[in-house]
């Protein structure tokens, strides 16, 4: 993605402890409105002098639409004030924003964090709350999950910029010739690829019921959630309880080894492979495909044209209603160091503007606020708001990254579609993730 105009200045990547963003954002020197980066005069946002602003954004992220409208409006509307996006790479980026949010004359004023990372900061206050201007961002209307995300202990931190789940999709031809009815449960989702993978309508070799890889956690955890289960949950003490041998995520974790025994042939391929599989999907060896809305484009034009593909939400354990997914994406924030916070909230107002907000759906992202969702357009865009609509996310807590590196999703998937007792495989995994969680 190219930059705005010319003022795109690289900054160094490096690593501090969590504990110096902690001090420098609860430090002596207040955030005003007049750092070294700002300039005199009159501004349009009530009572704020004029300054330049710095927002970051990420690689690969918002579109260049977007960004060159956020610039013309917030400068427009902010005479004597400039607002300069920087492009930032998405590896590197925590270290490079504990390097930076600390100190006022490096830091952005307003940057996009994915939601998964959010509670690195929030959690040490390298963010300025919103909640103040919350009703402005979209209130209600801003995507549940994604507001968790970026939140901590009741205040709101980081409201969600924009959001993806995944959806099914479905061959809709085999169905009809099997003689199997679009389910509208999770429980007739499984039955129905099961039949698929021993009737084999077509007779393809490595024909599969549905692609369902234990190296795919994001799908998979939909079994987790949509049951009813969890992780972990945090108690009233701070700690956090493992939840993986509850009733409920016990039902879902049977309910996935069931379908990855039965209806799926790939149940133990590769990451590498998993992003292949909407090839598979072109070339009739799959059923039923969790995927991206992305992966609309990777699927054979033809089959579209023809009505092959079907679409929908992960259903849920009831007819009509949705199941619970992962939501994957980004939020957005105004750092607790920056000297321009009235500025940085006029910006972060922008972004939650129609225009912005319908031009990142343009791209097939579900907006941060739900409300501008109806600019998604294609096959999967219906299926995909709903995703998102009823997304949850894992533990709210930085210690989460430290579960993930560890593997620990996949290990669970892993040891399940490998045939493990499910209740043995819970146990273990519920020690480690206390141990990490609470450490």
């Amino acid at each position: 993605m190219r930059h705005i105009r010319s003022r795109f200045t690289p900054v160094a990547v490096g690593g501090v402890a969590l504990a110096m963003i902690l001090s420098a954002c609860n430090g002596d020197e207040p955030a005003g409105e007049n750092g070294e980066n700002g300039a005199d005069g009159e501004n349009g946002a009530e009572g704020a002098e004029s300054a330049d602003l710095t927002a970051w954004f990420m690689e690969n992220s918002v579109n260049q639409d977007a960004l060159d409208w956020l610039v013309e409006e917030f400068e427009s509307q902010n005479e004597g004030s400039t607002l300069t996006i920087q492009i930032q790479p998405w590896p590197g980026i925590v270290e490079l924003l504990q390097t930076s949010l600390p100190d006022s004359s490096q830091t952005p004023d307003v940057l996009e964090i994915g939601n998964t990372q959010a509670s690195t900061f929030t959690s040490v206050g390298a963010f300025s709350p919103v909640d103040d201007i919350l009703e402005d961002l979209g209130g209600s209307s801003l995507v549940e999950s994604g507001v968790e995300a970026g939140s901590w202990e009741g205040e709101t931190y980081a409201p969600p910029l924009y959001m993806g789940s995944r959806i099914i999709y479905y061959r809709a031809d085999l169905l009809e010739e099997a003689g199997i009815e679009v389910p509208t449960t999770i429980r007739e989702l499984e039955d129905a690829a099961i039949e698929l993978n021993e009737l084999n309508p077509e007779d393809q070799d490595g024909f599969t019921g549905m692609y369902l890889p234990a190296a795919d956690p994001k799908t998979l955890e939909g079994w987790l959630f949509t049951y009813g289960g969890e992780y972990a949950v945090q108690q009233d003490d701070g700690t956090w309880e493992a939840q993986l041998s509850s009733p409920e995520s016990l039902e879902g974790l049977r309910a996935a080894q069931r379908l990855l025994d039965e209806g799926s042939e790939y149940a133990l391929d590769s990451n590498e492979q998993v992003q292949a599989a909407p090839e598979l999907f072109s070339a009739g060896r799959v059923g039923f495909l969790s995927a991206l809305a992305f992966a609309e484009a990777d699927i054979d034009e033809e089959m579209w044209e023809n009505g092959q593909v079907g679409v929908m939400a992960l259903p849920g354990t009831e007819p009509g209603t949705p199941g619970v997914t992962f939501a994957g994406g980004s939020n957005v924030a105004i750092s607790a160091a920056s000297p321009n916070q009235e500025l940085a909230q006029e910006v972060l107002t922008l972004i939650y503007a129609q225009e912005f907000q319908e031009l990142l759906a343009s791209d097939g992202w579900v907006p941060g606020n739900l409300d501008y969702a109806g600019a998604l357009e294609g096959p999967t865009a219906e299926a995909h708001e709903l995703a998102v609509e009823h997304s949850k996310l894992t533990p709210n807590t930085p210690a989460w990254g430290v579960a993930d590196s560890a593997q620990l999703p996949v290990e669970i998937w892993t040891r399940i579609a490998r045939g493990e007792d499910v209740e043995q495989v819970a146990a273990d995994v519920d020690a480690e993730l206390e141990s990490i969680l609470n450490d």
